[in-house]
């Protein structure tokens, strides 16, 4: 059941970056993803007011969010933190590079994780795993070289940095997530950090883009906007409760995620009209080879 769960947060999370790309094209990032956080907030707070006030709307049902003591609080607002590092770096990134750079950057996360799991859960790699994970630095490398014909310099661009810099503290969120899905239930996780998300993005956007607002790029609607948290709240439910069954792999579920690349790269192609799609498609291709190495080593 968690591999199917792992496969369809796959699938809507292409969608989410399809939604992202769209939303931030010409946009101020801050606020998209302030209004990211509470459109997502919103989605979920029935639960968290169904367990605040003993309701009962969702007794008995996936959707029931039991209340927390302090420590799973601070476990979930710890989450918050890393997830919201992990996004600004991202959105930044997104904004100012194709898609179809993005999305196979991404895709090295279960690189990042494997290592994780490896160094903090005592997970394993074998012979599979290991020719996986060097075929995915090495797509990486091909990458950069195919991307300079777009101008972009993966050691001189900033925006490459960003990107980086989302899929480290995205992998360490993953590994994260492995610790506390053990501990606590999976909407007592999803809807309490979405909340606090909410909360330390109304402060940044209070003191950092609000009183240079009109001297910065302007924030303008889009209706893609809601859809980054009608995709990103499904995403995120099928992951949590993947990670919630007790023989669940992080380093395997992370993984299937990055099959992602896949939906977003077709976006940039047929949506965004990105170029330069052969020399990418190749880098792709080894990615995705390269995770049906880890999976097969991890069968």
């Amino acid at each position: 059941m968690w591999l199917s769960l792992a496969f369809l947060s796959a699938a809507l999370l292409g969608l989410y970056d399809a939604a992202k790309k769209q939303s931030l094209t010409g946009n101020a990032v801050l606020p998209v993803l302030l209004l990211n956080t509470l459109f997502s907030t919103l989605i979920l707070v029935p639960m968290i007011l169904s367990s605040a006030f003993d309701a009962g709307w969702f007794e008995g049902t996936i959707f029931h969010a039991p209340n927390g003591d302090m420590k799973a609080h601070a476990l979930v607002a710890l989450k918050a933190v890393i997830v919201l590092t992990s996004w600004i770096f991202g959105y930044f990134g997104i904004k100012h590079l194709p898609l179809t750079i993005v999305g196979p950057i991404n895709a090295t996360r279960p690189v990042m994780v494997l290592v994780g799991a490896f160094l903090f859960f005592g997970e394993r790699l074998n012979l599979y795993q290991w020719v996986g994970v060097l075929l995915a630095l090495f797509s990486l490398f091909l990458l950069s070289r195919s991307s300079k014909r777009e101008g972009v310099n993966f050691t001189h661009n900033i925006w490459i940095l960003f990107v980086a810099l989302s899929a480290l503290t995205g992998a360490l969120s993953g590994l994260y997530d492995k610790f506390i899905m053990g501990r606590l239930e999976p909407v007592f996780v999803q809807s309490w950090y979405n909340l606090y998300q909410l909360l330390i993005m109304t402060v940044i956007v209070a003191l950092l883009w609000w009183p240079k607002r009109k001297t910065t790029t302007p924030f303008h609607w889009s209706w893609a906007i809601p859809l980054i948290s009608i995709f990103l709240s499904a995403a995120d439910f099928a992951y949590f409760y993947a990670l919630s069954e007790a023989d669940s792999m992080i380093s395997v579920v992370s993984m299937i995620r990055r099959g992602s690349v896949i939906v977003s790269f077709l976006c940039g192609a047929m949506l965004f009209h990105e170029r330069n799609l052969k020399a990418k498609a190749l880098d792709l291709a080894l990615i995705l080879v390269g995770m049906l190495f880890l999976w097969i080593g991890s069968r």
